[in-house]
Formats: C-alpha cells, structure tokens, sequence
C-alpha cells in the first residue's frame, strides 16, 4: 500500500492534536483556579493564569474537547492497526515531534523557574509548588507518552487504561472545581456582583468628575440603576449601596503594598471594592489634592 498522507489522515491527526493541547491547557486552567482558591497568594506569580473564580471555560472545554480527543486518537490508532505503514506518515511524525518539543520546553521551563526562585531565595509557597508540581506531571505524561508512542511502544489495552485514568481525573477535577469555586448557579451570581462593582465605579468616576467640574459634590445621581443607591453624607464624603449576592474576594491593589507607591489612605479607600453579602454601602472620600477642582473662585 502507498504510504501517502490523504485528507483524511492530515485532519484526523491535526485534530487530535490540537484537542489534546485544548484538554491539556483546560485542566492547567482548571487546576490553577482551584489551587489559588484553596492556597490564596497576594502577589501573582508566572503560573497563575486568569483571575476570578470562574470556570466555565475550561470546565465546558474539558466536557465537550476530552471526548472529542479520545475519538479522534482512536480513529488515528485504528487507521495504524488497519495499515501499519501508515505510522510513517509524515503529519504523524512532525505533529509528535512538535508535541515532544513544546512538552520538553515546559518541562525545562518548568524547573529552571522552581530552582531560580529557589536560588534567589523568593518565597517558595504552597501555591507555587502545588503548580509547578501539576506542570511537571502534566508536562511529564504528555512527553512519556508521545515518546513511547513514537517508538511503538503503547498497546491497545494500554492505551484503553491510560484513556480512563485520565478521564477519572479530569472528572474529579472538575468535582473539585465546582466543590471550591461553586456551582453554575453560583458562578452567575457572582458575575451579577462583578457586574454591580463595574456600574458602582463609573458612578463613583462620574461624582469625582462632578467635584472637579463645579467644585461641589451632587445632591443627588439622576438615572442610577433599580438596584443602586447614592448618598451625599458630607461635602467633602458620599457612599455607594447596593445588594450584593455573595461576599466578594477582592485581591488587593498591588500599588498599595509596593513601596514604592506611596498610596494615601483615602485612594485606598476610594478603592476597595470588598463587601458582604446583602446590603452594603461603600463609602467615598474626595481628596481636593488628588482631585483639584476647576472651580476657580
């Protein structure tokens, strides 16, 4: 039999590849927000990737792409098993290749970051190492497998327990990742309070600019959402309530803890956005230095 790459045998092997790069890059995702939840750092490091608590992406990706990968790799298996000289098809040969490199390069990366912070003697905390450690194993499996894949060395039984290992894991980590992070229901709660702080900012932006305009702080905002209240509690000192869901976890400005950064405490107020859950009123300082109005008397 001819050994040439058809249409078919280019789209199954890029698409198995390129599923497993998306299932791979999910679960770190998913991992990650877990593990900063459960091991919460004030400063960010190289390995933590978004923000939030949300985990819809990934978790969505890993349901719908892991299945998808699993499929394809079995047609790619079934294709070699049918005609072996097909695993000598070039597509075969460059994309492992790739994957090797690229999950070489992690596992490099990988370890040379744990060790120079080691060395530089940075903070080496739980977090951190929780993450390298899942980059490691990650990194690791994918670089075991495609090698002895490449060398023919992975039976059909074998790859049948390494499918279901890997899908038991995927399962408990998304278990975990609703158990931590919260269900749906709760995920769309909080994004109704993200939402709530973004409209509370602009209207605190808009009071601010109010001052700087006309030197005076407004008696009232016109046309303010159902759900948000303003209040004038002083000339110099209003507040900003609304009904919130769930208590938020709000990181701190990074500006307020660099020395650097000589933030005043009314800046920092003027920024925190942390809250309770229910009803509750932020209160606002406007700061004339910070602020100098236009006004000119």
């Amino acid at each position: 039999m001819e050994n040439k790459t058809s249409a078919k045998d280019f789209f199954l092997h890029l698409g198995a590849i390129v599923a497993l790069y998306a299932v791979v890059i999910s679960f770190l995702n998913l991992t990650f927000k877990i593990i900063s939840k459960s091991f919460p750092e004030i400063a960010n490091n190289i390995y933590a990737w978004g923000g939030g608590s949300e985990i819809s992406m990934p978790v969505a990706t890993l349901i719908i792409v892991f299945p998808l990968f699993v499929i394809l790799s079995w047609l790619v298996h079934k294709i070699y098993t049918q005609n072996p000289i097909k695993k000598e098809l070039g597509i075969r040969k460059w994309l492992t290749y790739i994957t090797l490199f690229v999950a070489g390069i992690i596992l490099a990366g990988d370890l040379i970051t744990v060790l120079y912070k080691f060395l530089d003697g940075q903070d080496l905390t739980s977090a951190f190492l929780l993450k390298a450690l899942v980059v490691l194993l990650v990194a690791g499996a994918v670089f075991g497998f495609y090698l002895q894949d490449i060398r023919d060395k992975i039976s059909s039984r074998s790859r049948k327990i390494l499918a279901i290992s890997v899908a038991v894991i995927i399962l408990i980590s998304i278990i975990l990742g609703f158990g931590i992070l919260g269900s749906p229901q709760n995920q769309r709660l909080l994004r109704l309070d993200n939402q709530k702080i973004s409209d509370l900012q602009g209207i605190q932006w808009q009071v601010i600019n109010y001052w700087q305009m006309n030197g005076m702080i407004p008696e009232s905002m016109p046309s303010l959402p159902i759900d948000i209240e303003y209040k004038k509690t002083n000339q110099m000192t209003f507040e900003l309530c609304a009904q919130f869901n769930r208590e938020s976890v709000v990181e701190q400005d990074p500006r307020a803890i660099d020395i650097g950064y000589p933030m005043k405490e009314s800046l920092m107020q003027n920024n925190d956005w942390s809250h309770k859950a229910g009803y509750y009123c932020f209160e606002r300082i406007i700061d004339p230095i910070s602020y100098p109005t236009q006004v000119r008397g």
